[in-house]
């Protein structure tokens, strides 16, 4: 079954804009005067956000930094972040960001594999930084604090070195803007490589599935280091002129106080962050009515939390879907009214969605195969590794390694990870229709399921277990609960409670280092 769903509306920006840096002159110069980032007491306008842009290209361009080459950029959501990253694919260079909670060695490889040039860190960063760039071999840090040697510059520095630059460099669209390491769940971390126009082919389709405007004000807990946070949560309200509010970190009840003070409208973020916020004791004192929906992606998400926070908040969540591979929205849920719980919804405008087999054969309606994706949003390749882009990408589709079904409606449906899959006694088992239905429990926080090897059948079912502070939940209860209603084969055989599920920065759960646990 193929599906697909044409972009009908004229783009935000003129077809003519081709890089990321042509968009944001395009929106500072119709909303100049607009408020684009908000942090704390601090404030910045479309117009001094293109000036900074400008200074930041300038300072690059003159510490020798040219079009083609790569920049690591270390910081946690601020406005030196959005700066940073518009400035260096304002001059042509390529972002290469790199997540705030790895170690010295982990971003040592990042930079190393990418072959960046310059890091640019965060003063709260900026000793891994340090520590990762001599590993990698990089010769020049700009940090947001006091630099450690002479080697070392300021980002006010760096910005005062060379002329501003005085517009965008001309670049094809298919030149690359980002490149984004998956989370390496499955070994090293992959270079993905995102071009401009895959950014901004997936802003617009966002823009318009969605229905974004200028008159949207975003609160952003999406860490921007991640393709989720990047485009839904900072390019998305950037080129739609929205106003965005930037939280350092996820914290709940400021995170719904801000939505309060600035009387925010959308807010992206993943299931684990809606569940945290459904333990807020008195979710009614908070005043969250300007909200016209919330989103979640990065993660399946529980049934039981989009009820329960709906019922709490009185805001509807839309769930959407997409790898890093494709910039990274696939579908999303319509905010018209018409969701399907449980569903991702349909594809974006633009965008086609394929359900394969393993030979990439397309199913019919209904039946379950991998998720193939094709459209402008399709990554180009992995950097450095032409064989594994080889098979990923297939003939223009996208292979993402999930299992998926589509609707009658055209609802596209996550079963499970292909690789995450447990098989028992050759019979297909998908753990998220397992945690799905140990979710429903009260006593339950959290859940993952795993298979874990047998001599017998394979691989049995095994389930990890959040118990909910003050309710008692045993091992026969879950067990029980499930076999009221699950079939024999899916009720897990082995049951563990753990304080906290292993989660990656964005909350995804990483079931590879379940897997490999002693409990």
């Amino acid at each position: 079954m193929r599906l697909s769903v044409q972009l009908k509306e004229a783009h935000l920006w003129p077809v003519s804009a081709t890089t990321l840096g042509e968009a944001c002159e395009w929106v500072a110069e119709r909303k100049p005067d607009r408020p684009a980032l908000v942090c704390g007491q601090h404030s910045v306008t479309f117009a001094e956000l293109l000036g900074a842009v400008r200074a930041v290209a300038g300072g690059l361009a003159e510490l020798g930094v040219a079009p083609g080459d790569r920049v690591g950029l270390m910081m946690p959501n601020c406005p030196q972040f959005v700066i940073t990253y518009l400035g260096i694919t304002y001059l042509g260079a390529t972002v290469v960001p790199i997540p705030s909670l790895l170690g010295v060695e982990e971003a040592a490889y990042i930079l190393a594999d990418s072959g960046a040039r310059v890091v640019v860190a965060h003063d709260a960063l900026a000793e891994v930084a340090r520590g990762a760039a001599a590993q990698a071999g990089v010769a020049t840090l700009i940090t947001t604090g006091e630099p450690a040697n002479s080697s070392e510059f300021t980002l006010q520095q760096a910005m005062a070195m060379g002329a501003p630059a005085a517009a965008a460099a001309q670049m094809p669209a298919d030149a690359p803007a980002v490149l984004i390491f998956t989370s390496g769940t499955t070994g090293k971390p992959k270079g993905a490589i995102l071009t401009h126009g895959n950014l901004l082919a997936n802003c617009d389709s966002c823009r318009c599935a969605i229905r974004v405007s200028g008159e949207d004000t975003f609160v952003s807990i999406l860490p921007f280091f991640h393709s989720y946070g990047a485009t839904v949560s900072m390019l998305l309200p950037l080129f739609c002129g929205s106003k965005n509010v930037l939280m350092p970190q996820f914290l709940a009840l400021e995170t719904l106080q801000a939505v309060q003070a600035h009387r925010a409208t959308i807010v992206a973020g993943v299931p684990t962050m809606y569940a945290v916020m459904l333990q807020i004791k008195e979710p009614g004192a908070l005043d969250v009515s300007s909200l016209r929906f919330v989103v979640s992606g990065g993660a399946a998400l529980p049934t039981e939390v989009c009820l329960g926070f709906e019922r709490a908040f009185g805001v509807p969540i839309v769930e959407g879907y997409g790898p890093t591979e494709a910039s990274p929205v696939v579908s999303c849920n319509p905010t018209d009214g018409s969701r399907k719980i449980g569903s991702v919804g349909p594809p974006l405008p633009g965008v086609e969605v394929m359900i394969a087999d393993d030979d990439m054969n397309a199913l019919a309606l209904g039946q379950i195969g991998e998720i193939c994706v094709r459209g402008p949003n399709v990554m180009t390749g992995y950097h450095n590794a032409s064989e594994l882009t080889a098979q990923t990408i297939v003939d223009g589709w996208l292979r993402t390694g999930d299992l998926g079904r589509l609707d009658e409606d055209g609802h596209l449906y996550i079963v499970d990870r292909k690789k995450d899959m447990v098989i028992v006694g050759g019979i297909n088992v998908y753990p998220r229709e397992v945690e799905e239905c140990i979710q429903r429990m009260h006593s339950v926080a959290e859940v993952a399921v795993v298979g874990k090897p047998s001599r017998l059948r394979g691989e049995v079912v095994a389930a990890y277990v959040v118990p909910t502070e003050g309710l008692e939940c045993s091992a026969q209860q879950v067990i029980s609960h499930c076999r009221e209603h699950l079939a024999p084969y899916k009720v897990p055989k082995q049951v563990y409670f753990i304080d906290g599920l292993p989660k990656s920065a964005i909350g995804k759960v990483l079931k590879g280092q379940l897997r490999a646990l002693q409990v």
